[in-house]
């Protein structure tokens, strides 16, 4: 992939905010922060365009709850189209990690997403998106 330079004007005050993020999260370089900005951007675009997306919803559940499991497969097999792997982990006696690897419209993945992290007994859930490019 060809690397084209180009310059960029910013306020100083907006200059020093992109200094802080870079720091934050450790890029070596503005160029790295300016990527990573344009990229987060264009996923975001991606997704309000209902494009094709790819994603990850992660799972913390307790595994004791009444039905949470079977509630669980049920609703993965209205959207076996998106689904490309899940991952199922013990993380002690009571609680499970599951991620859903994902890869479709964006607003079925929203939907997926939305329908399992609603189920009663989901401690927690969470949907992570990205561009397949």
């Amino acid at each position: 992939m060809k690397v084209r330079r180009f310059g960029v004007s910013l306020e100083e005050d907006l200059l020093n905010k992109l200094d802080r993020l870079a720091e934050k999260h450790a890029f070596p370089n503005r160029s790295q922060a300016i990527r990573y900005l344009v990229r987060d951007a264009l996923v975001e675009d991606s997704w309000q365009a209902d494009s094709e997306v790819a994603g990850v919803i992660v799972l913390i559940y307790d595994h004791h709850k009444r039905n949470v499991v079977n509630h669980l497969l049920n609703i993965q097999h209205d959207y076996t189209s998106l689904i490309l792997s899940s991952q199922h982990a013990h993380l002690d006696h009571d609680n499970c990690l599951e991620t859903i690897v994902l890869k479709g419209r964006a607003s079925k993945i929203q939907e997926l997403s939305d329908r399992l992290i609603a189920i009663k007994g989901i401690k927690h859930g969470k949907l992570v998106i990205s561009g397949p490019d």
